[in-house]
């Protein structure tokens, strides 16, 4: 385990990644009576894979929109949020994805990595961030292409990272407000 230097300010981070393609993600939706509301529906395999990390404290977002995952693309996420928390040690709580784990991860020195344990989603607040970009942009639409699915998670990515309140309502769970006082 690698010591913190004395005196450096330690944040606190989740991290998850999710796939966003061009099949339907179809969702209850409100109408007037009597209308009937109609939706499209496709089932197109094409994906791309967001990737993010919240600090659910303050409701700092760092994402990334990319065409797959595997451990060069980790590293460069890893690269990424280090460089957006330059004066910073992080703590990166994430999952056991094989390019979590992989030998050829380059883990930057400012950047600690914890394991969740296994099988255990609802403990990754991150989870709550992709509830919302599906929920509120991707449901209910068809896409013409992967550019405008791209295009979609992206303006919710950017919308999140402009409102860290509502991040902090989505990712701040109980339990963690009981962690805020030793870690700031």
């Amino acid at each position: 385990m690698r010591q913190l230097p004395s005196g450096a300010h330690l944040r606190l981070l989740f991290q998850d990644e999710a796939r966003f393609g061009r099949i339907s993600d179809q969702r209850r939706c409100w109408a007037p009576w009597p209308v009937r509301p109609v939706v499209g529906q496709q089932i197109v395999r094409q994906f791309v894979y967001g990737l993010a990390a919240v600090s659910p404290f303050d409701g700092e977002l760092c994402s990334l929109v990319l065409p797959w995952v595997d451990a060069e693309v980790m590293s460069r996420f890893l690269a990424h949020t280090a460089a957006q928390f330059p004066h910073e040690h992080c703590l990166m709580i994430l999952d056991g994805a094989g390019w979590h784990i992989a030998s050829e991860l380059r883990i930057p020195p400012t950047i600690h990595l914890l394991r969740l344990p296994a099988y255990s989603p609802e403990l990754n607040p991150v989870e709550h961030i992709w509830d919302h970009l599906r929920e509120n942009y991707m449901s209910n639409r068809v896409f013409g292409s992967l550019d405008a699915v791209v295009n979609q998670v992206c303006l919710g990515l950017r919308n999140l990272h402009r409102q860290p309140d509502l991040v902090r309502s989505l990712t701040c769970f109980d339990w963690l407000k009981t962690l805020s006082l030793t870690l700031n």
